[in-house]
């Protein structure tokens, strides 16, 4: 398992606004480098997001299914990646002021050949990837990011 946090300059609510909008993951997590389609009721449970990963032409097309949705406060996902495997990922969204959410970011891989990895060599990958990932977000968030 691998655990990142962030401090972005606004309200839950803000943060979660971006989250809300499965348009918007392209532009925040790192490696997906397209959307192919967002079921109309994301972020409910049991919608997905269809993207793809990699860069072209080498891509693999997949999708994240949400797991659980507690808006502003929790977003729980499992996203594929075959042949590699799938992840969970969780987000929890604290506000520490008026205008200040600690973002945190868990991820773990729980399927396929990815799941041999030993812990160290996972955290090793995924840490600075998830990183980026919440300093992404906390850009798109603070820029006043619009939903589609």
């Amino acid at each position: 398992m691998t655990e990142v946090r962030a401090e972005i300059p606004r309200s839950p609510e803000e943060v979660f606004a971006v989250l809300a909008d499965g348009w918007s993951y392209a532009h925040w997590v790192v490696g997906a480098s397209h959307m192919r389609a967002v079921d109309a009721d994301w972020p409910r449970v049991g919608s997905k997001i269809h993207h793809s990963v990699g860069l072209w032409p080498l891509t693999v097309e997949d999708s994240t299914v949400v797991l659980a949705c507690d808006p502003p406060h929790k977003l729980e996902l499992h996203a594929r990646l075959w042949p590699f495997g799938q992840a969970w990922i969780g987000l929890e969204l604290t506000p520490t002021t008026a205008h200040t959410t600690e973002v945190r970011m868990v991820e773990t891989v729980d399927q396929g050949p990815a799941r041999l990895l030993p812990g160290l060599l996972e955290t090793a990958m995924l840490k600075p990837r998830n990183k980026e990932s919440l300093s992404r977000l906390s850009d798109l968030v603070t820029a006043g990011y619009q939903q589609r």
